[in-house]
């Protein structure tokens, strides 16, 4: 069953797209692990330094997995120092929707 998750990460003032560029640097490893999707946006008119991401993925084992490869751990390191700590993630139990 497809697993979803969404998360915030709030990045330290003036370290955004960063931030960013570490999160989309490993794509084509997440792609190989089973992630259908992985999109980061941003909202100017909300909070500048504010990082969405939302995932799909095969199945939440696969997710799981993806947290173990050398290049996941890498980016969560050099990506925490740059962040307020300010973090939020939601799973989800995908039942339906375009591209789902």
């Amino acid at each position: 069953m497809p697993y979803g998750y969404q998360a915030t990460l709030k990045a330290r003032p003036g370290h955004r797209d960063e931030v960013i560029a570490i999160l989309l640097r490993g794509v084509d490893g997440l792609r190989a692990a089973g992630c259908r999707l992985y999109a980061v946006g941003v909202s100017d008119a909300t909070d500048p330094d504010l990082i969405w991401v939302n995932e799909l993925w095969e199945s939440k084992e696969q997710h799981d997995a993806s947290l173990l490869l050398p290049e996941t751990k890498a980016a969560i390191a050099e990506a925490l120092p740059l962040l307020t700590g300010e973090v939020t993630g939601q799973e989800l139990t995908l039942v339906g929707g375009l591209g789902v």
